[in-house]
């Protein structure tokens, strides 16, 4: 039961292991400012819901569920995206905060996608391969196909979390950044110093475009086989948000055909099938997504949760999760990660 002084909180993260996202001491502060349960069944965690204050985790929350616990205030996913688990109507009918995790990868991700467009730059894991097998090339014959990120023109499909992680990384290098997001005002992304465009000039205009973009019910196949045309020949794509944003096949012919370069971090199925087309592309890097789950991603998890915690029992909004938007959680298509 919690007391006056220290609301219950509900404690159940999984797919995560406790200790994957709370370091010892934040654990320590989350037990010092709450009373934390941690229910082993549906029983328990049915028992516990009357006097929480807040559900940490994914555990299915239908409205029935959510009619016995009056008490709720906040309801934080720590796996990263707003799945239909929980009644959102009923949610923000009451009030109840629903926020995830997202942000904490955004930077991981960021610098990953950053690396991924130097690869394809200078073909640095293509040369490893090739060295290793003993087919090395020297100097100019080994850079046949190279380019420079400074000075080029960059498209980002997306500018969430993912894009405003990326941006001031791409800073350094001078490009013309020209972005696509419907969501989005021009005048957000000019303030920004970027370049508002339609996905038919961004792709046309770009020799590195990062796919960010989230899956939606309306951006499904977003790069098709009619976009992924577009691309002047040599382009390199960076994959890192979402698979159903791309047509693979039509993304795998592209670069069969040798007129575009990718690096690919997020699959339709994964694990990959050992017989995938993909596996044997000399123009791909592969990469199994692993761009966001890096262990200083996952603590920050636990962090973000205690701060916003701490601030919705004092009265505050929530400021380092990511707020559920009443107009966008019924379009989101991603799926959990396993």
């Amino acid at each position: 039961m919690s007391t006056p002084h220290k609301p219950l909180v509900i404690l159940r993260p999984a797919p995560h292991p406790t200790d994957r996202i709370f370091a010892p001491a934040t654990l320590a502060r989350l037990h010092d400012r709450f009373t934390v349960v941690e229910p082993d069944s549906e029983a328990a965690l049915d028992q516990a819901l009357p006097d929480a204050f807040a559900v940490v985790g994914q555990p299915d929350l239908p409205a029935e569920r959510l009619a016995r616990a009056q008490e709720l205030r906040a309801v934080l996913n720590v796996e990263g995206n707003f799945y239909p688990y929980v009644d959102y109507d009923v949610c923000f009918e009451r009030g109840i905060h629903v926020l995830n995790c997202g942000p904490a990868y955004a930077q991981a991700v960021a610098e990953y996608a950053l690396g991924l467009a130097l690869d394809l730059a200078r073909g640095i894991s293509r040369e490893d391969r090739a060295f290793r097998a003993g087919r090395e090339r020297y100097v100019w014959e080994g850079n046949a196909d190279a380019v420079l990120l400074r000075g080029s023109d960059i498209g980002l499909i997306g500018f969430g979390n993912l894009g405003r992680a990326l941006h001031p990384l791409l800073a350094p290098f001078r490009p013309t950044l020209r972005v696509h997001d419907p969501w989005l005002p021009d005048a957000v992304l000019r303030e920004q110093g970027l370049v508002p465009a339609t996905l038919d000039e961004t792709l046309a205009h770009s020799r590195f475009v990062f796919v960010l973009a989230t899956a939606t019910a309306e951006n499904r196949h977003l790069l098709g086989e009619r976009e992924l045309g577009l691309l002047p020949d040599g382009a390199r794509l960076v994959f890192v948000s979402r698979a159903p944003v791309v047509d693979f096949p039509a993304l795998l012919a592209r670069v069969a055909q040798g007129r575009l370069l990718a690096a690919i971090d997020v699959w339709p199925d994964e694990p990959v099938a050992a017989d995938d087309r993909a596996r044997g592309l000399e123009g791909l890097v592969l990469s199994a997504h692993r761009a966001g789950g890096i262990p200083e991603a996952f603590l920050t998890i636990g962090d973000m949760v205690v701060d916003d915690l701490t601030l919705i029992a004092r009265g505050l909004p929530p400021t380092r999760m990511q707020v559920a938007a009443r107009e966008l959680v019924g379009r989101y298509r991603n799926r959990p990660v396993t």
